[in-house]
């Protein structure tokens, strides 16, 4: 299977990693904006087909010259309709990094030109593939806590202080107008929707800390699932909390139920706890600290190739991602609003 990858940007390292280790899939080209010289260092890093020579900085040019069954766009919203556009055309699967697109209206846009181009349109949305989500999932189904009634996520990862903050990284985080929500807690929207079913109403009460940045960067909302089952996203970019690296698992994750919960840590454990003054005990299994997160950017790609590969069923398409963007958008209006918005 051919891949061709759309950046080179800070996160991009992740996807290329995973690429070289899928196997049968070949590399074959890296547009890049304007520093050729940076994409012919992730050729050779990554073992692209050709070397240098599968660099390109015309996107039209890359895809017509490799030819390639699948594209993975990791560059910034603004690009990636234009993008879509190419790929769709030309009859080619997409992987798309979120945000899908700066809005709304451009990611319903993206999408439907994917349904009438008749192509696999997919959200890197790996959240939901780190390992101790899907653990977490694997026990609420088994019935390890009995129905579920309460999801608690507190994010804390601690990088947001600062007239520097986020520079080091994704300087680009300092003039989104729209932030904790739209780039950071639309992960947590998603992994909500994968443990506890889609969510039907939302409140919120954002917050800008931070003067150096122009979004939100602190919020409260809290959320209705169709179950009957309540959430709470609790996150702050500038306060980090006690783990060896923050960024693991960006904060701690409480799942309540009938019988008992369970608690994720910054460690990436597992704490099971029974109802009735049961003990907290730790959930043994075991996962792969590699890649990102647990090697959740690998998980999601595998997941890609192995339903191109074998028709295996397929999460994250673009148009179920729409449910999550259509949350995001909610809590925005409520926090405009100040009032509780159902989305049924």
């Amino acid at each position: 299977m051919k891949v061709a990858v759309f950046g080179t940007g800070f996160f991009s390292h992740w996807h290329y990693d995973s690429w070289s280790r899928i196997p049968g899939i070949e590399l074959v080209g890296i547009c890049v904006h304007s520093n050729a010289a940076r994409g012919a260092e992730f050729a050779q890093r990554y073992g692209a087909t050709g070397g240098a020579d599968a660099v390109f900085t015309d996107p039209a040019e890359m895809l017509d010259r490799t030819r390639p069954d699948l594209v993975d766009i990791i560059t910034t919203a603004e690009s990636h309709q234009p993008l879509l556009d190419l790929a769709a055309a030309r009859g080619i699967p997409v992987i798309c990094q979120k945000p899908l697109a700066p809005s709304l209206d451009d990611a319903r846009a993206m999408i439907d030109t994917a349904d009438a181009a008749e192509i696999l349109f997919v959200a890197h949305e790996n959240w939901r593939f780190r390992p101790w989500n899907r653990e977490c999932g694997r026990l609420i189904a088994e019935g390890a806590i009995g129905q579920p009634t309460n999801i608690h996520f507190r994010m804390r990862p601690g990088d947001g202080q600062g007239p520097d903050a986020y520079m080091d990284r994704q300087p680009y985080f300092q003039k989104m107008p729209r932030f904790l929500i739209h780039e950071t807690g639309i992960h947590t929207i998603d992994v909500f929707r994968f443990l506890m079913g889609e969510i039907t109403g939302v409140h919120a009460h954002l917050r800008r800390l931070n003067p150096a940045i122009a979004g939100e960067d602190a919020g409260l909302v809290t959320f209705a699932f169709g179950s009957g089952a309540a959430g709470l996203f609790d996150g702050n970019r500038l306060l980090d909390f006690e783990a060896e690296n923050v960024r693991l698992t960006m904060g701690q994750m409480l799942i309540e139920g009938t019988g008992g919960s369970l608690r994720v840590d910054g460690k990436g454990r597992i704490w099971h706890r029974s109802l009735h003054g049961g003990a907290e005990k730790e959930h043994r299994w075991a996962w792969e600290d590699r890649g990102y997160a647990g090697d959740s950017v690998h998980a999601l790609q595998a997941h890609v190739v192995s339903h191109l590969r074998e028709g295996t069923p397929i999460e994250n398409t673009a148009a179920d991602y729409m449910k999550a963007l259509l949350v995001e958008e909610a809590i925005y209006r409520s926090d405009a609003e100040r009032r509780w918005i159902d989305l049924n």
